[in-house]
């Protein structure tokens, strides 16, 4: 069995604060992108989530 070891020492503050922020950026755009959809195919996918996120849909 072989293990893999990852170490973020490597990394700066400033690179660690552009990956929360393109993973934010990126995650709101989907929610928002979802949440305003028109599909009923992605309406009904998202559905359940979006409850349960308290975002309204209808």
């Amino acid at each position: 069995m072989s293990t893999a070891s990852v170490s973020t020492t490597g990394l700066s503050v400033s690179e660690r604060v552009k990956a929360v922020a393109a993973a934010l950026i990126v995650g709101i755009a989907l929610v928002y992108t979802t949440g305003f959809a028109a599909s009923t195919n992605v309406h009904n996918a998202a559905h359940d989530t979006r409850h349960g996120l308290a975002f309204p849909c209808h």
